[in-house]
């Protein structure tokens, strides 16, 4: 598929109806193909016959990327993004041109038909790509997110009844070591404050802020599964 040329002098509008009709848009990430349709409808009662063709025909794989379309009909054209390394400051310099002629009565040959193909009865319409990455809040922040977005939820098929029940189990324990060692931690500071004469304390073996955070993960943790 060879890149698109110089600015066409046509003399006839498209006659294809294009959709999307200006941009063809690719959502990364782009480490595997990416892959975009455009779909063409001749709304005419005539036969025509389409060319598609790219700025960047390395980056791109069309399918199909010529062929006819019958009056009232559709074709589904497929545009797949081969993997790159994408660059956010780097605009997209890539177009495509979609090229149509009305068929003539007889089509032996496609390519002959094209090259023989007179200027003024060519119609096209060019397209721009546009490349969109997910933007960052979409993506988990650290790994703690990332953990708790992967932990099953009520009615999740990924665990059975016993799994389930046996996790809030642990879950239920672990809330109760943590608001013992809560209540081991306030004693021991009691103690400090008595032998210390209400010195200020330098440190507790578990800060109480960490114990709060525990405390509140916990209860919203057991509150996905209880039912």
């Amino acid at each position: 598929m060879c890149a698109a040329g110089g600015a066409n002098m046509s003399k006839h509008e498209q006659i294809l109806v294009l959709d999307p009709p200006h941009e063809l848009k690719f959502k990364g990430p782009f480490t595997d193909v990416v892959t975009t349709n455009l779909k063409l409808r001749n709304p005419s009662e005539k036969k025509v016959c389409f060319k598609v063709k790219t700025t960047a025909p390395r980056r791109y794989c069309v399918r199909p990327n010529s062929g006819i379309i019958d009056p009232g009909a559709t074709v589904t054209v497929s545009v797949m993004l081969q993997p790159f390394d994408y660059d956010p400051n780097e605009k997209s310099k890539h177009k495509f041109m979609v090229q149509t002629i009305f068929a003539p009565s007889n089509v032996a040959d496609m390519e002959v038909m094209w090259k023989e193909a007179k200027p003024d009865d060519l119609m096209d319409s060019k397209l721009k790509c546009v490349f969109d990455m997910p933007h960052e809040h979409e993506k988990p922040t650290h790994e703690a997110t990332k953990l708790f977005a992967s932990l099953p939820v009520k009615g999740s098929s990924s665990m059975d009844d016993t799994e389930t029940r046996k996790l809030v189990e642990e879950c239920k324990k672990l809330q109760t070591d943590i608001i013992k060692l809560s209540d081991e931690n306030q004693l021991l500071k009691d103690d400090r404050r008595k032998s210390r004469g209400l010195v200020k304390e330098q440190g507790s073996p578990i800060p109480s802020l960490v114990v709060v955070i525990a405390a509140i993960f916990i209860g919203f943790f057991l509150g996905k599964f209880i039912l």
